[in-house]
């Protein structure tokens, strides 16, 4: 079996191939974690909890529009009681997904030094990654009752041995490609040079890609793989092309991501046939003051107006919420 290196972009002959009929759908993703302060040290505790309560109303919310979240968990919600009461019973109705987020700084085993570099799991040594993922994986299983297929390493951290640990532990989907993104100077991959369709990982099929949505938009998006990362050696440059309408990156969030940003995104992704456009946030970000994206109650209302606005309009287009199950369905077929 030979295992890819998730940190090389992959071969056009690797994208993956959706059964007739499947169109385009969105995926919406919640990175369910603790809360740390986002400008401090990584620490492997001293987090909170208290937004955990504030998973339930958004589950309501979800189902009030016909979406079925992916709720990616870390170590510190898998062992709460009451995220495994609000989620597990979503996951058991049917109304909900649960899979993988890995945050080595909070999940034991505890042999490395806590630290920027190996905030990123695929930094580690490859046992220590894996008896971290291993350990996470077994008490999300045991705590919400379904094994969980896909994977988002913390920090979009993956390393060179994450494909072979992820396809021998029954992973059949990662969610950890930030497509157009470079990480590398402060010690990440770098996802610059990635896709945002679908792809393969290996010739057996055993594991698929389904990296973030972002998107490029402007007189230059074409161009934009090439000119973007420019802009991070001028940034006076990025601001300039951005406010002429010639280049900018958007991705489909509601953290720092406008409405009118969001729809032009979607458009560009639809016009290009992207067969999953995947959403994503942070789950600290359902509770006032605990991110920098949702500093109050108004900004609460402008993340839940957000995912209104962005899943009507999705529905105008034709596009339907999709489900983890639904997706290898369709790659299987």
């Amino acid at each position: 079996m030979i295992y890819a290196n998730l940190l090389h972009p992959p071969h056009p002959s690797q994208t993956a191939r959706f059964a007739e009929g499947f169109g385009q759908r969105v995926l919406l993703t919640v990175d369910t974690e603790e809360e740390f302060d986002w400008d401090g040290p990584f620490r492997a505790e001293g987090y909170g909890l208290s937004h955990v309560r504030s998973i339930s109303g958004f589950q309501e919310f979800c189902e009030g529009i016909g979406v079925s979240p992916v709720y990616l968990v870390d170590w510190p919600i898998a062992n709460d009681p009451l995220a495994r009461e609000i989620i597990g019973d979503a996951v058991r109705a049917g109304k909900a997904e649960v899979g993988v987020q890995l945050h080595p700084w909070v999940n034991p085993p505890h042999h490395e030094q806590v630290n920027t570099y190996n905030s990123f799991a695929g930094n580690l040594q490859e046992e220590l990654e894996a008896s971290k993922f291993r350990r996470l994986r077994d008490a999300i299983e045991a705590g919400f009752g379904a094994a969980p297929r896909i994977y988002r390493a913390g920090r979009y951290g993956l390393g060179p041995h994450t494909a072979r640990l992820l396809s021998e532990s029954g992973i059949a989907i990662d969610s950890s490609v930030r497509a157009r993104y470079d990480y590398s100077e402060g010690h990440g991959p770098d996802y610059s040079r990635h896709p945002v369709t679908p792809y393969w990982t290996d010739p057996e099929r055993k594991l698929l890609e389904l990296p973030l949505t972002t998107v490029f938009w402007g007189l230059l998006r074409r161009q934009g793989q090439r000119l973007f990362p420019l802009t991070a050696k001028f940034p006076l440059l990025g601001g300039l092309l951005s406010r002429l309408g010639l280049l900018e990156r958007i991705g489909l969030t509601p953290e720092g991501v406008s409405e009118e940003e969001a729809l032009r995104a979607i458009d560009i992704a639809l016009d290009d046939d992207l067969p999953v456009l995947v959403l994503s946030f942070h789950s600290p970000s359902l509770a006032a003051g605990l991110t920098p994206y949702v500093r109050s109650e108004e900004d609460l209302d402008a993340l839940y107006d957000w995912l209104r606005t962005v899943f009507a309009y999705l529905a105008s287009r034709g596009v339907r919420p999709t489900t983890i199950e639904e997706i290898m369905l369709a790659v299987d077929a």
